[in-house]
């Protein structure tokens, strides 16, 4: 039987917006079962660049653990010959989303969005068939395989280790869940479950309603004046169905998920998570708002302009101070950094190592 290691979250506060028709609240986090042979296995093949079709990216290499496993970019890297047009999502608690990607175009599993990034050509341009004759040719995958009881490398056993290596990304315990907030962050607290009314939308385990909103963020117009990123937009579109994208000049979002007549859903975006703040900025779907106190200043004075903005977005009116209070809550949201050996993979652990000098692999 394999072993099973089970990783539970803190307890978080449950809290009540004020002056809210609905009950929403800030949840715990539920347990997770992991395999930790898949996910051992799972580990090395996030950090393996051979998962990329010219050997050159790895999913670690947009989702760095030093920043949260997100990217400090505006936007994220893409596959040679190619450059990214969003800020790279947090890997962090992917585990329990429902949705994926800024704009919610996958609603299955995390089998699938392994999938979707090693085989989509902007980003991994991986022929899966290659990839399990590449994975076949290295007898530490061939252990590893094994002992995790999936027989001989496979695509197949590819798409269910490194998600469950995704489920080991869990949040390390918060100032929040230990209840350890100083008297500015409780003040913040108040803001964020009152006035600010930011529980509205950053609400339960992961502090998102898991919706796609318009807030009216503006347009990182770098995608349309970097002729690479521009290419891969237009490519994109074109490839989601959405109709004249040889001249769009917005990101449309989650307008690819239902394409409406009306344009009601251009610009919509999923709601982010709360948790790991600190170390993911840039902030928003395009790495438009440099720090939180961007981000608080952004939503005080109502959004940004737009014909299709949610109704529910509206001038805070908070003071510096009450914006100060509201930044120091939201830092004491982020825990410490999963950069050590227990979730990243090292040179020093030979097993685990990425193979380069053939002579010298052990028997």
């Amino acid at each position: 039987m394999k072993k099973m290691l089970i990783l539970a979250a803190t307890a978080v506060f449950s809290l009540t917006a004020h002056g809210q028709d609905t009950d929403m609240k800030i949840s715990a986090l539920p347990e997770l079962k992991v395999d930790t042979a898949k996910a051992e296995l799972g580990k090395r093949l996030f950090f393996d660049k051979r998962l990329s079709g010219n050997t050159v990216l790895s999913c670690a290499s947009c989702h760095e653990a030093k920043f949260g496993f997100a990217n400090s970019s505006q936007m994220g890297p893409a596959y040679t010959g190619s450059e990214g047009f969003r800020n790279v999502p947090s890997l962090m608690n992917t585990a329990y989303k429902k949705s994926w990607f800024h704009d919610g175009r996958l609603g299955t599993n995390l089998n699938d969005v392994t999938r979707e990034n090693l085989t989509e050509d902007w980003l991994m341009n991986m022929d899966m068939r290659l990839m399990q004759e590449r994975l076949k040719q290295d007898p530490i995958y061939v252990a590893m395989f094994k002992e995790a009881g999936m027989g001989e490398p496979s695509n197949g056993g590819v798409r269910n280790a490194i998600p469950e290596y995704l489920k080991t990304l869990l949040s390390e315990p918060t100032a929040f869940d230990r209840g350890d907030l100083g008297k500015n962050e409780q003040a913040g607290l108040a803001l964020f479950t009152g006035k600010a009314g930011c529980v509205a939308c950053h609400s339960g385990p992961l502090l998102s309603d898991g919706k796609a909103h318009n807030t009216g963020v503006p347009e990182n117009l770098e995608i349309f004046r970097d002729p690479m990123r521009h290419q891969t937009f237009i490519a994109f579109n074109m490839f989601m169905g959405v109709e004249n994208y040889m001249n769009l000049k917005r990101d449309v979002g989650a307008h690819v998920q239902k394409h409406k007549a009306d344009g009601s859903d251009m610009g919509k975006f999923m709601t982010p998570s709360l948790r790991e703040l600190v170390h993911t900025a840039p902030y928003m779907h395009n790495g438009m708002l440099a720090s939180l106190e961007d981000v608080v200043a952004f939503y005080n004075v109502g959004g940004g302009e737009d014909s299709h903005k949610d109704p529910a977005i509206k001038p805070l009116d908070l003071s510096d101070q009450e914006q100060k209070d509201l930044v120091s809550f939201l830092r004491s949201l982020s825990g410490e950094l999963l950069d050590t050996d227990k979730h990243v993979w090292s040179k020093n652990d030979y097993k685990y190592e990425v193979i380069t000098d053939w002579k010298n692999v052990k028997n």
